[in-house]
């Protein structure tokens, strides 16, 4: 599901709420979601999952080309960990 399906989705479910108020909320979401992994947070919705930032060391790594030896700098990378209800729905056991 894209971005713009679930806004068509939730204003078709939510007919009292005009197409670009589900818009700016969706928007909302997602930018506090952002803003507070940025932060260094960890975002949790019970049932869903949870959003977290996990640290990559800086390593030695190789340019698959070439095989040049490269050093790769430490970043930061989103992780998603995904929650029991969501686990086991997928899992057919909900």
């Amino acid at each position: 599901m894209t971005r713009s399906e679930l806004i068509e989705l939730l204003a078709d479910e939510n007919p009292h709420l005009f197409h670009h108020d589900v818009e700016r909320i969706i928007d909302t979401v997602f930018q506090e979601i952002i803003e507070a992994m940025a932060r260094g947070n960890r975002v949790e919705l019970r049932g869903f999952g949870a959003f977290s930032v996990k640290k990559r060391d800086a390593r030695n790594g190789r340019n698959p080309r070439t095989g040049e030896a490269i050093d790769v700098d430490q970043k930061h990378v989103p992780f998603f960990k995904t929650g029991k209800l969501l686990r086991d729905r997928l899992n057919g056991r909900a």
